[in-house]
């Protein structure tokens, strides 16, 4: 069963990690072999753009949706039996840490 994390910054930094939080980065993704189907960090919400269609019209804003202090910096799609197997592997998340990390099973259009 496919599930999403959303990983959850709150810091600038955080798009960016060096040292030891680069170091816990890699040994995460080493770990998460077999079952990370794909993942990516995403660029800062100030490099957004926005897109709404309200009829006939399609409105594009630079920025973020909303204004807020935390964001999505990046997720990863996980193959895992259950919500459980994509909960613990979550908590062993860098950015759980130090933000949060967002679970949520993926909802097929074909199921």
């Amino acid at each position: 069963m496919e599930h999403v994390m959303f990983v959850i910054d709150h810091d600038e930094a955080q798009a960016e990690p060096t040292g030891e939080l680069l170091a816990q980065h890699v040994a995460w993704l080493e770990s998460v072999e077999g079952v990370r189907v794909f993942g990516a960090r995403l660029r800062l919400p100030s490099d957004a753009t926005v897109v709404r269609r309200r009829g006939d019209e399609v409105l594009v804003t630079a920025g973020p949706f909303a204004e807020t202090t935390e964001w999505i910096g990046g997720f990863d799609v996980l193959e895992v039996p259950t919500s459980d197997d994509a909960i613990v592997i979550a908590a062993r998340h860098p950015g759980a840490a130090d933000g949060c990390v967002e679970v949520r099973a993926a909802w097929p259009f074909e199921a």
